[in-house]
Protein backbone atom coordinates (compact mmCIF):
# COMPACT_ATOMS: atom_id res chain seq x y z
CA UNK A 1 0.00 0.00 0.00
CA UNK A 2 1.63 3.04 -0.74
CA UNK A 3 2.18 5.93 1.79
CA UNK A 4 -0.77 8.01 0.16
CA UNK A 5 -3.70 5.38 0.26
CA UNK A 6 -2.16 4.40 3.97
CA UNK A 7 -2.49 8.14 5.27
CA UNK A 8 -6.30 8.57 3.71
CA UNK A 9 -6.98 5.14 5.35
CA UNK A 10 -5.78 6.30 8.44
CA UNK A 11 -7.53 9.57 8.31
CA UNK A 12 -11.10 7.30 7.95
CA UNK A 13 -10.21 5.30 10.91
CA UNK A 14 -9.79 8.35 12.65
CA UNK A 15 -12.82 9.81 11.64
CA UNK A 16 -15.06 6.88 12.81
CA UNK A 17 -13.57 6.73 15.92
CA UNK A 18 -14.00 10.14 16.58
CA UNK A 19 -17.47 9.54 15.40
CA UNK A 20 -17.98 6.68 17.57
CA UNK A 21 -16.60 8.57 20.82
CA UNK A 22 -18.87 11.60 20.23
CA UNK A 23 -22.04 9.40 19.60
CA UNK A 24 -24.20 8.84 22.59
CA UNK A 25 -26.93 6.55 23.09
CA UNK A 26 -30.48 7.46 22.58
CA UNK A 27 -32.66 8.72 25.26
CA UNK A 28 -35.09 6.03 26.89
CA UNK A 29 -38.41 8.28 27.05
CA UNK A 30 -40.05 6.69 30.87
CA UNK A 31 -44.02 6.73 30.26
CA UNK A 32 -46.66 6.65 33.29
CA UNK A 33 -49.99 4.89 32.53
CA UNK A 34 -52.22 5.23 34.94
CA UNK A 35 -56.36 3.33 34.42
CA UNK A 36 -59.23 2.60 36.85
CA UNK A 37 -59.62 -0.46 34.90
CA UNK A 38 -57.70 -3.66 34.66
CA UNK A 39 -54.92 -4.61 32.59
CA UNK A 40 -57.37 -6.91 30.61
CA UNK A 41 -60.46 -4.81 31.08
CA UNK A 42 -57.90 -1.77 29.23
CA UNK A 43 -56.31 -3.94 27.09
CA UNK A 44 -57.74 -2.50 23.67
CA UNK A 45 -57.25 1.12 24.81
CA UNK A 46 -54.12 0.26 25.61
CA UNK A 47 -53.29 -1.46 22.63
CA UNK A 48 -54.38 1.32 20.69
CA UNK A 49 -52.23 4.14 22.33
CA UNK A 50 -49.28 2.07 22.28
CA UNK A 51 -49.57 0.82 18.43
CA UNK A 52 -49.71 4.89 17.99
CA UNK A 53 -46.84 5.47 20.29
CA UNK A 54 -44.79 3.17 18.25
CA UNK A 55 -46.00 4.45 14.39
CA UNK A 56 -44.12 7.42 15.81
CA UNK A 57 -41.21 5.43 16.63
CA UNK A 58 -41.03 5.01 20.18
CA UNK A 59 -40.46 1.32 20.64
CA UNK A 60 -40.73 -0.07 23.81
CA UNK A 61 -37.41 -1.41 25.57
CA UNK A 62 -35.44 1.11 22.92
CA UNK A 63 -36.35 4.45 23.67
CA UNK A 64 -39.37 4.09 25.74
CA UNK A 65 -40.42 2.04 28.56
CA UNK A 66 -43.71 2.09 30.19
CA UNK A 67 -44.56 2.14 33.90
CA UNK A 68 -48.16 0.70 33.69
CA UNK A 69 -50.43 0.86 36.76
CA UNK A 70 -53.54 -0.53 36.97
CA UNK A 71 -56.77 0.22 39.95
CA UNK A 72 -58.36 -3.24 39.28
CA UNK A 73 -61.89 -1.23 39.23
CA UNK A 74 -61.34 -0.06 42.54
CA UNK A 75 -61.31 3.76 42.52
CA UNK A 76 -59.73 3.92 46.13
CA UNK A 77 -56.46 2.58 44.69
CA UNK A 78 -55.87 5.25 42.65
CA UNK A 79 -54.05 7.68 45.46
CA UNK A 80 -51.23 5.09 46.34
CA UNK A 81 -50.92 3.94 42.54
CA UNK A 82 -50.09 7.58 41.40
CA UNK A 83 -47.94 8.41 44.54
CA UNK A 84 -46.03 5.23 43.14
CA UNK A 85 -45.66 6.00 39.74
CA UNK A 86 -45.05 9.98 40.55
CA UNK A 87 -41.78 8.31 42.27
CA UNK A 88 -40.29 6.61 39.23
CA UNK A 89 -39.98 10.82 37.73
CA UNK A 90 -41.49 9.66 34.41
CA UNK A 91 -41.21 11.92 31.75
CA UNK A 92 -44.89 12.35 30.74
CA UNK A 93 -47.78 10.69 33.15
CA UNK A 94 -50.94 9.18 30.46
CA UNK A 95 -54.63 8.98 32.42
CA UNK A 96 -57.91 7.82 32.11
CA UNK A 97 -61.28 9.59 33.49
CA UNK A 98 -61.41 12.50 35.92
CA UNK A 99 -60.66 10.49 38.93
CA UNK A 100 -57.48 9.13 37.86
CA UNK A 101 -56.54 12.77 37.02
CA UNK A 102 -57.62 13.92 40.56
CA UNK A 103 -54.83 11.33 42.15
CA UNK A 104 -52.39 12.74 40.00
CA UNK A 105 -52.77 16.20 40.19
CA UNK A 106 -52.21 15.41 44.30
CA UNK A 107 -49.27 13.80 43.70
CA UNK A 108 -47.70 16.27 41.06
CA UNK A 109 -48.00 19.91 39.38
CA UNK A 110 -44.58 19.31 37.93
CA UNK A 111 -44.58 16.14 35.47
CA UNK A 112 -46.52 16.51 32.14
CA UNK A 113 -50.01 14.55 32.15
CA UNK A 114 -52.13 14.03 28.88
CA UNK A 115 -55.92 13.47 29.85
CA UNK A 116 -57.16 10.80 27.48
CA UNK A 117 -61.02 11.17 28.71
CA UNK A 118 -61.45 13.63 30.68
CA UNK A 119 -64.51 15.25 31.23
CA UNK A 120 -65.30 19.32 32.14
CA UNK A 121 -61.23 20.05 32.88
CA UNK A 122 -62.06 23.30 33.14
CA UNK A 123 -64.55 23.68 36.04
CA UNK A 124 -63.00 20.56 37.98
CA UNK A 125 -59.72 22.80 37.83
CA UNK A 126 -57.45 20.80 35.65
CA UNK A 127 -56.56 23.66 32.67
CA UNK A 128 -57.26 27.25 32.69
CA UNK A 129 -58.87 26.88 29.52
CA UNK A 130 -59.25 24.46 26.52
CA UNK A 131 -57.47 26.68 24.36
CA UNK A 132 -54.16 27.86 26.57
CA UNK A 133 -54.41 24.92 29.63
CA UNK A 134 -51.35 26.17 31.30
CA UNK A 135 -49.78 24.52 34.24
CA UNK A 136 -48.91 20.49 33.62
CA UNK A 137 -52.00 19.17 31.81
CA UNK A 138 -53.61 19.01 29.04
CA UNK A 139 -54.93 16.02 26.12
CA UNK A 140 -58.52 15.31 25.38
CA UNK A 141 -62.05 15.55 27.01
CA UNK A 142 -64.87 13.63 26.46
CA UNK A 143 -67.50 16.96 27.17
CA UNK A 144 -70.82 16.18 25.40
CA UNK A 145 -72.89 18.67 24.43
CA UNK A 146 -76.54 18.79 25.45
CA UNK A 147 -77.17 18.18 22.00
CA UNK A 148 -74.83 14.97 21.65
CA UNK A 149 -76.39 13.56 24.79
CA UNK A 150 -79.86 14.63 24.05
CA UNK A 151 -79.09 11.95 20.90
CA UNK A 152 -78.64 9.49 22.90
CA UNK A 153 -82.55 9.52 24.04
CA UNK A 154 -83.33 10.41 20.58
CA UNK A 155 -82.10 7.14 19.17
CA UNK A 156 -82.98 4.95 22.66
CA UNK A 157 -86.70 6.10 21.34
CA UNK A 158 -86.28 5.16 17.59
CA UNK A 159 -85.67 2.02 18.98
CA UNK A 160 -88.29 1.75 21.76
CA UNK A 161 -90.88 5.02 20.95
CA UNK A 162 -93.13 3.78 23.81
CA UNK A 163 -90.48 4.61 25.96
CA UNK A 164 -91.49 7.42 29.36
CA UNK A 165 -89.64 6.74 31.97
CA UNK A 166 -86.00 5.73 31.87
CA UNK A 167 -83.62 5.20 34.45
CA UNK A 168 -80.14 7.24 34.73
CA UNK A 169 -77.64 4.83 35.69
CA UNK A 170 -74.87 8.03 37.60
CA UNK A 171 -72.04 8.04 39.35
CA UNK A 172 -71.90 11.24 41.15
CA UNK A 173 -68.55 10.56 43.00
CA UNK A 174 -65.91 12.13 40.41
CA UNK A 175 -65.30 15.94 39.23
CA UNK A 176 -67.35 16.68 36.60
CA UNK A 177 -70.20 14.12 36.73
CA UNK A 178 -72.42 16.82 37.42
CA UNK A 179 -72.39 18.36 33.96
CA UNK A 180 -73.50 15.52 32.56
CA UNK A 181 -76.39 14.83 34.51
CA UNK A 182 -77.21 18.38 34.27
CA UNK A 183 -77.11 17.82 29.96
CA UNK A 184 -78.83 14.15 30.85
CA UNK A 185 -81.88 16.16 32.80
CA UNK A 186 -81.58 19.02 30.22
CA UNK A 187 -82.43 16.17 27.35
CA UNK A 188 -84.67 14.70 28.92
CA UNK A 189 -86.92 17.41 30.00
CA UNK A 190 -87.06 18.55 26.02
CA UNK A 191 -87.94 14.94 24.90
CA UNK A 192 -90.70 14.30 27.62
CA UNK A 193 -88.70 11.34 29.24
CA UNK A 194 -89.13 11.31 33.52
CA UNK A 195 -85.74 10.16 34.41
CA UNK A 196 -85.62 7.99 37.57
CA UNK A 197 -81.96 8.33 38.93
CA UNK A 198 -80.06 5.53 40.34
CA UNK A 199 -76.56 6.55 42.43
CA UNK A 200 -73.60 3.86 41.67
CA UNK A 201 -70.56 4.60 43.19
CA UNK A 202 -68.90 1.39 43.69
CA UNK A 203 -68.88 -1.50 41.22
CA UNK A 204 -69.82 -3.59 43.55
CA UNK A 205 -73.21 -2.01 43.98
CA UNK A 206 -74.59 -2.79 40.24
CA UNK A 207 -76.29 -5.61 41.28
CA UNK A 208 -78.30 -2.98 44.27
CA UNK A 209 -78.39 -0.43 41.51
CA UNK A 210 -80.37 -2.55 39.12
CA UNK A 211 -82.65 -4.24 41.39
CA UNK A 212 -83.85 -0.92 41.92
CA UNK A 213 -84.16 -0.43 38.48
CA UNK A 214 -86.19 -3.33 37.82
CA UNK A 215 -88.95 -1.89 41.06
CA UNK A 216 -89.58 1.25 39.37
CA UNK A 217 -90.85 -0.70 36.17
CA UNK A 218 -89.31 1.94 33.74
CA UNK A 219 -88.80 1.43 29.94
CA UNK A 220 -85.01 1.76 29.77
CA UNK A 221 -82.11 2.27 31.31
CA UNK A 222 -79.79 5.10 30.32
CA UNK A 223 -75.64 4.37 31.42
CA UNK A 224 -73.86 8.02 31.92
CA UNK A 225 -69.85 7.99 30.99
CA UNK A 226 -68.45 6.78 34.22
CA UNK A 227 -65.23 4.88 34.83
CA UNK A 228 -67.21 2.77 37.76
CA UNK A 229 -69.55 1.66 35.09
CA UNK A 230 -67.36 0.96 32.25
CA UNK A 231 -64.82 -1.28 33.81
CA UNK A 232 -67.76 -3.05 34.72
CA UNK A 233 -69.51 -2.93 31.61
CA UNK A 234 -69.75 -6.74 31.22
CA UNK A 235 -71.43 -6.71 34.25
CA UNK A 236 -73.73 -4.12 33.14
CA UNK A 237 -74.81 -5.96 30.10
CA UNK A 238 -75.50 -9.30 31.96
CA UNK A 239 -77.87 -7.04 34.09
CA UNK A 240 -79.82 -5.24 31.60
CA UNK A 241 -80.29 -8.54 29.92
CA UNK A 242 -81.49 -10.41 33.22
CA UNK A 243 -84.21 -7.44 33.61
CA UNK A 244 -84.72 -7.45 30.15
CA UNK A 245 -84.20 -3.23 30.10
CA UNK A 246 -83.65 -1.63 26.55
CA UNK A 247 -80.32 -0.05 27.32
CA UNK A 248 -78.70 3.24 25.86
CA UNK A 249 -74.71 3.86 26.35
CA UNK A 250 -72.10 6.47 25.31
CA UNK A 251 -69.35 4.06 24.59
CA UNK A 252 -69.33 1.61 22.15
CA UNK A 253 -67.63 -1.40 24.45
CA UNK A 254 -70.56 -1.73 26.35
CA UNK A 255 -73.32 -2.77 23.01
CA UNK A 256 -69.38 -4.89 21.91
CA UNK A 257 -70.65 -6.38 25.06
CA UNK A 258 -74.12 -7.39 24.26
CA UNK A 259 -75.44 -3.97 24.72
CA UNK A 260 -78.82 -2.72 22.62
CA UNK A 261 -76.92 1.01 21.27
CA UNK A 262 -74.67 3.71 21.74
CA UNK A 263 -73.89 6.92 20.63
CA UNK A 264 -70.59 8.97 21.29
CA UNK A 265 -67.12 9.65 20.89
CA UNK A 266 -64.90 6.82 20.17
CA UNK A 267 -62.51 6.25 23.14
CA UNK A 268 -60.03 4.32 21.36
CA UNK A 269 -59.44 6.90 18.89
CA UNK A 270 -58.94 9.62 22.06
CA UNK A 271 -56.13 7.27 23.45
CA UNK A 272 -54.57 6.82 19.90
CA UNK A 273 -54.44 10.52 19.62
CA UNK A 274 -53.21 10.68 23.23
CA UNK A 275 -49.85 9.40 21.25
CA UNK A 276 -49.39 12.47 19.72
CA UNK A 277 -49.48 14.86 22.97
CA UNK A 278 -47.19 12.21 24.29
CA UNK A 279 -44.67 12.69 21.32
CA UNK A 280 -44.63 16.74 21.49
CA UNK A 281 -44.12 16.86 25.22
CA UNK A 282 -41.25 14.21 24.98
CA UNK A 283 -39.73 16.10 21.96
CA UNK A 284 -40.02 19.46 24.50
CA UNK A 285 -43.07 20.87 23.98
CA UNK A 286 -44.78 22.29 27.20
CA UNK A 287 -48.05 20.82 28.11
CA UNK A 288 -49.46 24.39 29.13
CA UNK A 289 -48.87 25.61 25.35
CA UNK A 290 -50.58 22.54 23.63
CA UNK A 291 -54.41 22.83 23.55
CA UNK A 292 -57.16 20.26 24.96
CA UNK A 293 -58.96 18.33 22.19
CA UNK A 294 -62.93 17.71 22.49
CA UNK A 295 -64.96 15.08 20.57
CA UNK A 296 -65.76 16.32 16.99
CA UNK A 297 -67.09 12.88 15.86
CA UNK A 298 -69.81 10.63 17.23
CA UNK A 299 -70.51 7.13 16.36
CA UNK A 300 -73.33 5.23 16.05
CA UNK A 301 -73.21 1.15 17.06
CA UNK A 302 -76.49 -0.97 17.50
CA UNK A 303 -76.55 -4.45 18.17
CA UNK A 304 -79.68 -5.82 16.30
CA UNK A 305 -79.08 -9.69 18.25
CA UNK A 306 -79.67 -7.73 21.58
CA UNK A 307 -82.75 -5.83 20.45
CA UNK A 308 -84.30 -9.26 19.03
CA UNK A 309 -83.80 -10.63 22.06
CA UNK A 310 -85.79 -7.77 24.16
CA UNK A 311 -88.75 -8.40 21.65
CA UNK A 312 -87.48 -4.94 19.64
CA UNK A 313 -86.32 -4.10 16.00
CA UNK A 314 -83.77 -1.82 14.94
CA UNK A 315 -85.43 0.52 12.29
CA UNK A 316 -83.92 0.38 9.01
CA UNK A 317 -83.19 3.89 8.51
CA UNK A 318 -81.18 3.42 11.85
CA UNK A 319 -79.33 0.75 10.79
CA UNK A 320 -78.21 2.75 7.64
CA UNK A 321 -77.32 5.83 9.78
CA UNK A 322 -75.15 2.97 11.85
CA UNK A 323 -71.66 3.52 11.85
CA UNK A 324 -70.86 -0.18 13.07
CA UNK A 325 -73.60 -3.01 13.59
CA UNK A 326 -72.65 -5.80 15.79
CA UNK A 327 -73.67 -8.78 14.93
Amino acid sequence: MSRRLARAAMVVVLAFAAAGADAQPAKVHRVGYLIVASAEEQRHLTRAFEDAMRELGYVEGRNVNYDRRFAEGRPERLPALAAELVALRPDVIVTGANPVIDSIRKATTTIPVVMTTGRDAVAAGYVESYARPGGNITGLVTDPSPEAIGKDLEIFREIVPRARRVALLWNPVPSGAATYRAAAEAAAAAAGIALHVVELRAREALDRAFAEIARERVDGVWVLPDPLAYTGRATVVRLVKEHRLPSVFWQREFVDEGGLVSYGSNVAQNFRRTASYVDRILRGARPGDLPVEQPTRFELVVNPIAAAALGLSIPASLMQRADDVVR
